[in-house]
Order: C-alpha cells, then sequence, then structure tokens
C-alpha cells in the first residue's frame, strides 16, 4: 500500500438543534435568546452517541457564542463522554437578519428564502439585514485563522445554517460564492477535511442527521417552514 502524501486535519461542522423561532400566532422570540427544544436537544444528544460509537475525540470545539450553539455543544459533548471548554467565536454568528415588520408583504417570501436559493448574490440580503457578502467577508477569514492554527487535529464546530453554507461553499468552491441550496437540518453533521494548502479541501459528507439520516420527511427548507410560521401574524 502506498504511503499517504499528506496529512489532513478533520473538521466536523455541526449546525445546532432544533429551536422555535415563532409561537403558535407566528409571533417571533428573540434569535439571540432562543433555546433548543425538545427535538433540538434529541438531535445534540443522538450527533453526541454518534461521535461516541465513532470513537471520535475532538481537541477543539467551537461555536458562535449564541445561546443554541452553546447548548448543543454541550450536549454533545457530555452525550460523547468528553470534556472541553468551549471556544466563542462571535464572527461565526448566524447571518443577521433585520427587522420582520418593515418588510412588504410583497417582499416577505424573497426576504426569507432568497439568501437560500441556488447561487446567491453577495448583495441578497437575510430578512432586511446582513447580506450573504458581508457574512461571507467574516466567516472567511475566520476559517482562515481556524486553519492556521496548530493546536487541534479533530474540531468540533457548532454553528448555524447559513454560516455553513459559507463554509461549505468555500471548500467547494474555493472562492467567495455562496451555494444557498446546501441542506442544513437542524442537528446536522459536516465532516471536512483540510491540508496544508488553502485550496487543500475535501468534503467528506453534507448534512447528516443522526436521528434520522435518510430524512425520508424533509421535502421543504428550513426557511419555507419558518416563513409559514411567520405567515401567522401577518
Amino acid at each position: 500500500m502506498p504511503e499517504p502524501t499528506n496529512t489532513r486535519r478533520r473538521i466536523f461542522l455541526m449546525r445546532h438543534g432544533s429551536v422555535t423561532y415563532f409561537d403558535a400566532a407566528g409571533k417571533p422570540v428573540l434569535p439571540e435568546q432562543v433555546p433548543l427544544n425538545e427535538e433540538g436537544r434529541a438531535q445534540a444528544d443522538a450527533a453526541g452517541a454518534a461521535f461516541a460509537a465513532a470513537g471520535i475525540r475532538f481537541d477543539r470545539v467551537i461555536v458562535s457564542g449564541l445561546p443554541r450553539t452553546v447548548e448543543t455543544a454541550t450536549r454533545v459533548l457530555a452525550a460523547s463522554g468528553q470534556r472541553i471548554d468551549l471556544d466563542t467565536w462571535p464572527e461565526l454568528h448566524e447571518i443577521r437578519g433585520g427587522r420582520l415588520s418593515t418588510i412588504p408583504t410583497a417582499e416577505l417570501k424573497r426576504a426569507f428564502t432568497g439568501a437560500f436559493e441556488g447561487l446567491v448574490s453577495p448583495e441578497q440580503r437575510f430578512l432586511g439585514g446582513e447580506s450573504v457578502g458581508e457574512m461571507m467577508d467574516r466567516v472567511h477569514p475566520a476559517i482562515q485563522k481556524l486553519r492556521a492554527a496548530p493546536d487541534w487535529d479533530t474540531v468540533l464546530l457548532v454553528l448555524h445554517g447559513g454560516v455553513n453554507c459559507a463554509i461549505l461553499s468555500l471548500a467547494l468552491t474555493g472562492q467567495r460564492l455562496f451555494l444557498g441550496g446546501l441542506a442544513q437540518t437542524a442537528g446536522c453533521i459536516n465532516a471536512l477535511d483540510v491540508g496544508e494548502d488553502p485550496a487543500d479541501w475535501v468534503v467528506r459528507f453534507v448534512n447528516y442527521v443522526p436521528p434520522a439520516p435518510l430524512q425520508p420527511g424533509a421535502r421543504s427548507t428550513t426557511m419555507e417552514q419558518l416563513f409559514e410560521q411567520y405567515k401567522r401574524s401577518r
């Protein structure tokens, strides 16, 4: 068998577990405060059990600092039998939306779903707030910083759907492009390997969901679901 020509490191990239962004009447909950719901806690526990079953140990665990990432990472570590202090990187915060009440009804669906459809323009804004380009301009340097750090071989990032798409898009294209159609189900795991060369990315798998790997009931996107929930309040 030939000797390996390089040694890549492994990034496990998770999206936080499920949360409830809107109440039964469609009123939004502050995204900076929302915790995991019952399903989200189960998803985090299942991810931790999957890591434990595979014997995977992390050298570092990085979160955005929003409660839903902290809670997910904490439960993953508990379920996998690991004790690691969490690193908080605010630059990996989810793409920031604007005030929903200021978005005209005719533009509402596009405001919800436009940032996650096809090859997305960097100028596309999310819910009238931050643009996709602005998000990439803070996320990509953070990933460069992570890759430059020599103190890890296997790292767990517990982040957000939009941020994960930005990282996966960079890995797949090597460019400042945003592929909005990359599904990131709540509690999912992605695996990416990185080498020393900036262009050395290998995407091993995307959107693996331990509680339901085949995702038989998933046909709509997260933002389509949230749009339907929010419509109740209009």
